[in-house]
């Protein structure tokens, strides 16, 4: 009977090394706070982009919180609800909107959810395996099927990117200073993005295409900034003037937020933002 209790201490300490994750009490009883959420105001029977926006308005003044999945040691699956930076909080109103459409409430449910949705084809493989540059967010999540571009189909132009910034500098990045072996997956992953073609709309035609744009779609807004693609991401909310506004975890100091102006006129005020790109959530089947 001894032996058979230390066999089962063993594995469960195996499978905590093997498959570590990072969260706390607090991030439970908040994922657990945003599924009675949904039952109160019976999000499910509203469609997935209404589901989003209304989970990213429960998120409003929660604190702007940078490298928060970044940890010692081995990729993990880092829950942080306490605190976003506009990534997780766009990562996180996907993963519950879609959560919730599927009648999934359990955190092993969210877990698995966002595991899926941060991580290219959905698997934890060491450090290159998240989507760490968010037009690669893009491709891999649109051949998953969570989300579809729909960026050409309301105006978009054509536009590739050059990007180059992780390869070039690893010395900012923890776990490739630490790990050089991972520079060169980065720069392969970086060539493959380069070799895609985008679409974006331009911020100075934002306002003309503002109208195809739907309460809940995903904005990621595109910069000049040498060797990046995507400088910034949050969620369209339609707001009681019929305009679309941008929500979104803005920068450290600051909190979860709407745009006080419109998408066109938030885009206009920052010299780096260079236009969009739309995504659509896809409903789950």
């Amino acid at each position: 009977m001894k032996k058979l209790f230390l066999l089962i201490v063993l594995v469960s300490v195996l499978f905590t090394t093997v498959f570590p994750q990072i969260y706390t009490d607090e991030d439970v009883k908040i994922c657990e706070s945003k599924f009675s959420l949904a039952l109160e105001k019976n999000l499910y029977a509203l469609p997935l982009n209404d589901v989003i926006a209304e989970i990213g308005k429960s998120f409003l003044g929660v604190d702007y919180v940078a490298h928060s999945i970044e940890k010692d040691g081995e990729e993990q699956l880092v829950v942080f609800l306490t605190g976003l930076d506009c990534t997780t909080f766009l990562e996180n109103c996907l993963t519950f909107g879609r959560l919730i459409k599927q009648n999934k409430i359990s955190f092993e449910d969210y877990k698995e959810e966002l595991t899926k949705i941060r991580y290219r084809n959905g698997v934890i493989d060491r450090y290159p395996s998240r989507l760490h540059y968010f037009s690669d967010w893009i491709h891999n999540n649109t051949k998953k099927g969570i989300v579809k571009d729909i960026t050409k189909e309301i105006g978009g132009e054509l536009t590739k990117f050059n990007v180059s910034f992780m390869s070039k500098n690893p010395d900012k990045y923890k776990h490739l200073k630490e790990n050089p072996e991972f520079v060169p997956v980065i720069e392969k992953q970086e060539k493959e993005i380069n070799s895609r073609k985008y679409y974006y709309i331009p911020k100075n035609k934002v306002e003309e295409h503002e109208s195809k744009i739907q309460n809940g779609d995903l904005i990621a807004i595109t910069t000049n900034l040498s060797g990046l693609d995507i400088g910034h991401v949050g969620v369209a909310v339609k707001m009681d003037d019929g305009r679309i506004h941008f929500m979104h975890a803005p920068l450290v100091g600051a909190k979860v937020e709407i745009s006080e102006n419109p998408l066109p006129g938030y885009l206009a005020k920052v010299k780096k933002h260079t236009g969009i790109i739309v995504l659509r959530p896809v409903e789950p089947k």
